[in-house]
């Protein structure tokens, strides 16, 4: 199964010759993935976080920028998870606009506690079995 997500790109996200400057794609990422946790997985971040005191942070990101994406367009992004492990998972994010696609990216995100000191715990049975018909067959 995919989620998916468009986003109208505005001038917020955009340098001043009007494309997306690379690092809003990350905060894109996030918003794309707050997303699927509040609206398929039933777990929105503000119960995670101020009630459970479990973060999801990204850890590792690959992005590959294959085309601009520019003010006014609205971008697909589509997500899939790759592997859940035993305290981590991996997507796989695109975006796209239309059958072009503009970026193809790998987000490894770890569970943490979020008191102190912050440290990585092992991934909730229930957020596994949510995320699990996300998982792409190998």
């Amino acid at each position: 199964m995919t989620f998916t997500r468009d986003i109208k790109i505005r001038f917020q996200h955009c340098d001043p010759a009007g494309i997306v400057f690379y690092p809003r794609y990350f905060e894109m990422f996030n918003q794309v993935v707050e997303d699927w946790f509040s609206d398929e997985l039933h777990m929105p971040f503000q119960t995670m976080h101020l009630q459970n005191k479990l973060g999801v942070p990204i850890v590792r990101a690959e992005c590959d920028f294959l085309s601009a994406s520019r003010i006014g367009e609205t971008v697909t992004f589509s997500l899939q998870v790759q592997y859940i492990g035993a305290k981590s998972f991996r997507l796989s994010m695109t975006a796209s606009m239309g059958s072009e696609v503009r970026l193809k990216a790998l987000l490894t995100l770890a569970c943490v506690t979020l008191g102190e000191p912050l440290r990585s715990v092992a991934m909730p049975d229930n957020l596994r079995a949510a995320m699990s018909p996300y998982l792409v067959s190998a």
